[in-house]
Formats: structure tokens, C-alpha cells, sequence
């Protein structure tokens, strides 16, 4: 494994100085594969803050996260944003007629339904005097309608907000190519039979080639499985580490669907199918079966594999924040405070899926708090070595004081609180709906173990990062 890295790091000369710094430090997950302890119940202070509202959430569901091109492949986006807003208002029973706002994020866009949180609003009832809108922030698009929904009530705005996201990756756009589309607008505008012949004689095959849509940056022609692969070459992360908290994600995954634990998932009749119950990701297996796959991006001596990557996924899903005085006239009890939050944003080369390492001690000296107060921890995992390789970072001194402007390493984060119901790996990912699964998930394992607070982090495409204290609503 060090010749593949060093072959591999020969071709990396903007990544060789941290992969000096981090070769001798191995980060191995294999002692805590499945580090589960429940987080203690502690005595704490609130982070209320004087003169503010607080803002709750009420609860928060989502339709099962499913493979793309299963169950959902016939279906259009606003149909599975929908279904999360009918499990909502089915689960909190809230009057429609109370919501003044309703927020979606969602990332590859259905030209026929751009605004798709008007679109899943009318379709489940919601009042056409009710406004939604759509947000897009790659994978943090549904943190961004969180917190946009938390402005919103803290400015007096609004009382109670919907926020939520949707993905549907089984039928993304596919356009013509850029001389076919301008030849047919071009088409539609001419007036004469010798306009059109006279376009119509320009044509070339090569113009029937489509564009494929690709997740990849923009700004670096780089697909973000190719820029993980660096990454955790740059961070010395191997392959059977990224393999062994793969398999962790996925194992642990499997024991909190099977005692119940995913208390979000919602059941979702499909038109004309049967009705979905849980998400069909999760899939544990061996470290000798993930040692067969051929790495997906850096060939032939990547690490980064399909096994070890999040999957392209289908799903929805949706939360009631309130004004906390609104929620308890309604006579609700809610789970969770939503906190002090920030976003971040960095190099989108080399330091692409590193949000987390940024907006972790931000928002933590927002609040006031330290890595030790905080019991429940809920990344984004979109890849193993991305989880891994924040993992370094955070614990390095050397890397706070030379990227960071920080004096001291941020910490590392104790596996036993740590994504313990599974992550994206092993739930999937639907880009714009995965912010809220890792609040809700938050919410929930604070409210089962006692704790008191939890720290909600995300890596997005275009080197952004995103991360949120909730803090348990008292029981």
C-alpha cells in the first residue's frame, strides 16, 4: 500500500507536503468498527440567547432513500418532494393553513419543475396563497433551506416554515448538444422554406452527440470521486481504511433499520408499484468482497472504489421548524433546537471535501462550546477517504496552523458518537435532501441517549461546507 500511495503521490505535486506530514500519522477505524456507545446524559447550559426567538424543530421525515433507477425511476422529482410533505403533515398533523413558507433544495434541476417546492407544495394541498421557493447549494442544498427557514422566523417573518430537499438521479437532464439546440431555435425562428433548408444543410451527425450531465466542478474539470481520491492520498488515508468504515457505515446502518431506529423514514405508496418501506442501500458485506473492487476514478492505483463511495440516490425528505412560542400554542412538544450555524467555503481543488474541517470550530467557538460538550455527531459521508481525511485534518496541529490560521488542531472526533446510525455511505445520498436526514438524525439519537447537544457537518461541491448545532428539546 505506501508503493501504490507514493506512485500515486509522484503525480500529485500539490498534495506531496501533506502526505509528508500525514504518511506517519494512519488514522485505522479497525479497533472501533462498530463504536456505538450512547452518548451520556449531561448537565448543561442552554444556548439560548437573550432577546432571540428560539427555533424548533417540530419533527422532520423522509421517504426512503432508494438506488437510482429502482422503485422511483418512472417518477419526476415534485412527486417525491410531495410524498415527503403528505408524511409530514400525516406525522405532526400541523393545519396547512398555518405554514407560511415552504423551502426545498435540490441540486440537478427538472426544467419542468425548476421551482420544485411550489410545485410539491400544490401538489400536497398546500394553499396557493402559501409561498415556497428552491434553493441550490450542491450537497448542502437542503442545510440551506434550513437555515433560510431559521432567518426567516428569527426575523419575525414567518412562524412556521417547512424546509426540506429533493433528489431524483434516475432521470437526470440530458441535453442536445450546443450547435443541435442552436439549430433548432434557430429552426423555430425562420420564416421561409429557404431559412430552414438553408439551416437544415449545415447539419452534421456529430450534432446529435447529447451532453451528459457529469459531478464534476466547473471551475476544475475535476469529478469530486477523482478529487476524493487525492484527497485521501494527500492525507495517507489506504484503502482498507476507507474499506473498513465503509463496511462500519454499512453495518451499523443495518442495526439501526432492523431495531427500528430510522424513525424518519416514511412509507411511500408508488403509483402504480408497492409501497416503499426502507431504504434499499444498505448492504453490508466483508472486507474481502469490497477488496475486489477496482478503484472507480484514479486507475489503477486509486482507492477509491464504488464500495467506499456514497451512491447515486432517489429520495425526500422534509421538517416543521417553528417559532418556539408557535409550536407549544399548537400544542406541540418539539425535539430540537436549531442552533448557531455556519457555512464555509475554500480552495475547490485541493481542499474540495474538507467543509467540515473549517465549519466544525467555527460554528463550535459560535456557540461557545468545545468538541467534548457535544454528544451526537452527524457528517455527510460522500466518501470514505473524504470522511477519513477530515478526520487527519482535524486532529493536526500542523495543518491548523498552516491552512487554518489556527494555533492549535481542532480534535478528533471520538467514533463512538460519531454517525452511529449509519451515514450516506450506507442511507444514500439525494444530493438536496441529505441536510435534513443529518439534523433529523441528530435530533432523534439526542432525544433516545440523553444528550444535549449535537454537531451537524457537510462537505458540498464548489469547496463549501456547512455545520449546525441542535440542541435537544428538554423532555
Amino acid at each position: 500500500m505506501t508503493s501504490i500511495l507514493t506512485s500515486t503521490l509522484k503525480n500529485l505535486p500539490n498534495t506531496s507536503k501533506w502526505a509528508l506530514r500525514f504518511s506517519v500519522r494512519p488514522l485505522s477505524c479497525s479497533s472501533q468498527l462498530l463504536a456505538a456507545s450512547a452518548a451520556q446524559p449531561k448537565s448543561k447550559k442552554t444556548l439560548a440567547k437573550p432577546n432571540m426567538r428560539n427555533i424548533v424543530v417540530v419533527d422532520g421525515v423522509r421517504i426512503p432513500f432508494l438506488l437510482s433507477g429502482t422503485s422511483y425511476k418512472d417518477l419526476m422529482p415534485h412527486d417525491l418532494a410531495r410524498a415527503a410533505l403528505l408524511g409530514l403533515l400525516q406525522r405532526t398533523n400541523v393545519p396547512k393553513e398555518v405554514v407560511d413558507y415552504i423551502i426545498f433544495g435540490t441540486v440537478i434541476q427538472e426544467v419542468k419543475t425548476s421551482n420544485v417546492a411550489r410545485e410539491a407544495a400544490l401538489g400536497a394541498g398546500f394553499s396557493d396563497k402559501t409561498p415556497a421557493h428552491t434553493v441550490t447549494m450542491a450537497c448542502i442544498s437542503s442545510n440551506q433551506a434550513m437555515t433560510t427557514a431559521v432567518g426567516l422566523i428569527a426575523s419575525g417573518q414567518s412562524d412556521v416554515v417547512v424546509a426540506g430537499g429533493v433528489e431524483l438521479m434516475s432521470d437526470v437532464p440530458i441535453r442536445h448538444s450546443r450547435k443541435m439546440r442552436k439549430m433548432m431555435l434557430d429552426l423555430n425562428k425562420a420564416k421561409t422554406l429557404g431559412q430552414r433548408l438553408s439551416l437544415l444543410s449545415k447539419f452534421r451527425l456529430n450534432f446529435l452527440s447529447p451532453e451528459l450531465p457529469a459531478v464534476a466542478e466547473f471551475s476544475t474539470s475535476e469529478t469530486m470521486g477523482h478529487s476524493a481520491d487525492r484527497l485521501a492520498a494527500a492525507f495517507a488515508v489506504s484503502r482498507l481504511e476507507q474499506d473498513e468504515y465503509a463496511l462500519r457505515s454499512h453495518s451499523l446502518a443495518k442495526k439501526a433499520q432492523d431495531e427500528g431506529l430510522l424513525s424518519d423514514v416514511v412509507p411511500f405508496k408508488v403509483p402504480g408499484k408497492d409501497t416503499v418501506t426502507k431504504d434499499n442501500g444498505i448492504r453490508p458485506s466483508s472486507l474481502e468482497q469490497l477488496a475486489k473492487l477496482k478503484p472507480a476514478f484514479i486507475k489503477p492505483y486509486g482507492t477509491v472504489t464504488a464500495a467506499n463511495s456514497s451512491f447515486l440516490t432517489d429520495g425526500a425528505s422534509a421538517m416543521l421548524i417553528m417559532a418556539e412560542d408557535k409550536a407549544l400554542a399548537l400544542g406541540y412538544k418539539p425535539k430540537a433546537y436549531l442552533r448557531d450555524f455556519v457555512y464555509v467555503s475554500q480552495d475547490p481543488k485541493d481542499q474540495l471535501l474538507l467543509g467540515p474541517t473549517y465549519a466544525t470550530p467555527k460554528v463550535l467557538e459560535k456557540a461557545g462550546l468545545t468538541m467534548t460538550d457535544i454528544d451526537v455527531f452527524e457528517f455527510h459521508e460522500a466518501f470514505s477517504g473524504q470522511i477519513l481525511a477530515n478526520f487527519k485534518a482535524m486532529d493536526s496541529d500542523w495543518f491548523a496552523q498552516n491552512y487554518m490560521g489556527r494555533k492549535t488542531k481542532v480534535g478528533l472526533l471520538p467514533l463512538e458518537k460519531f454517525n452511529i446510525w449509519g451515514g450516506s455511505l450506507s442511507l444514500g445520498h439525494p444530493f438536496g435532501a441529505t441536510g435534513c436526514r443529518l439534523v433529523m438524525a441528530a435530533a432523534n439519537r439526542l432525544r433516545k441517549d440523553g444528550g444535549q447537544y449535537g454537531l451537524v457537518a457537510a462537505c458540498a461541491a464548489g469547496g463549501q461546507g456547512h455545520a449546525m448545532i441542535v440542541e435537544a428539546y428538554p423532555k
